[in-house]
């Protein structure tokens, strides 16, 4: 079964609204509270990022290390998925105080926990290590958890997202780094590709000092019936610029 032509995150015929590592400026990053938040808010969807425990579990983190965000230390893949979900990963958020108000704590939640609590939530899962390893273990929480249709997989690197789209076909992919680099291109020259075998792109609005997303980027892109979802954009006036360029979240 191949991933359809218009995925469902283009065929709702609105742009959709995704909480960035459910709503990092907002809320802990990558914990169920500040999903809880994001869902609360009426977002449309969850960002989150995921990598391998030691035990080989999905586990829901942006950084390889712990320091930043929890009162860990140390490689995520040191630490097993249980013994993850016992740091405390929103201390740090907010003031040096930890957590504003209420004494909020949460543990690094695993993507299984993450895809049975929302089950009605689009969801962006980027993986962040380029190993395949972490692309079949993340296929098969999706395929476990019945989400193959309200998923997109995304990577920077290519092999993680080659492997996603071997292993799990059905499920969506958006372009990975390598393969945005060669759209860009093509866009500026109009030279026609093969079909691609991403659904989508999920890209900055600039890399440096390279424009990605522009209003002949986004109309290629939809010529072809794939998306193009902006990250982060978190001011109003750049919003409302890319919506009338007609970017899909």
């Amino acid at each position: 079964m191949s991933c359809p032509r218009l995925h469902p995150f283009r065929a709702g015929g609105r742009p959709l609204v995704f909480a960035h590592r459910g709503g990092s400026a907002v809320g802990p990053e990558n914990t169920i509270p500040a999903f809880d938040q994001a869902i609360a808010l009426g977002v449309d969807g969850l960002e989150l990022d995921v990598r391998l425990s030691r035990d080989g579990i999905v586990v829901v983190h942006h950084d390889a290390r712990l320091e930043r965000t929890t009162n860990a230390s140390g490689p995520v893949s040191d630490w097993t998925a249980g013994e993850l979900a016992r740091v405390d990963a929103a201390g740090r958020f907010g003031s040096a105080g930890g957590h504003p108000g209420r004494g909020l704590t949460a543990g690094v939640p695993t993507l299984a926990e993450a895809l049975r609590r929302y089950r009605d939530c689009w969801m962006i899962v980027e993986m962040k290590d380029n190993e395949p390893e972490l692309a079949r273990a993340t296929v098969n929480e999706v395929r476990q958890a019945n989400a193959s249709e309200r998923v997109c997989l995304g990577g920077f690197g290519l092999r993680v997202v080659a492997e996603a789209r071997r292993h799990g076909p059905e499920i969506a992919t958006s372009a990975a780094k390598e393969e945005v680099r060669w759209a860009l291109y093509r866009s500026w020259v109009a030279w026609p590709a093969a079909a691609p075998a991403y659904a989508g792109f999920q890209v900055p609005e600039c890399f440096g000092k390279t424009r990605v997303v522009s209003e002949r980027f986004i109309r290629i892109a939809h010529r072809r019936d794939l998306f193009v979802q902006t990250w982060t954009i978190d001011r109003p006036e750049d919003m409302h610029r890319l919506l009338g360029w007609g970017v899909d979240g």
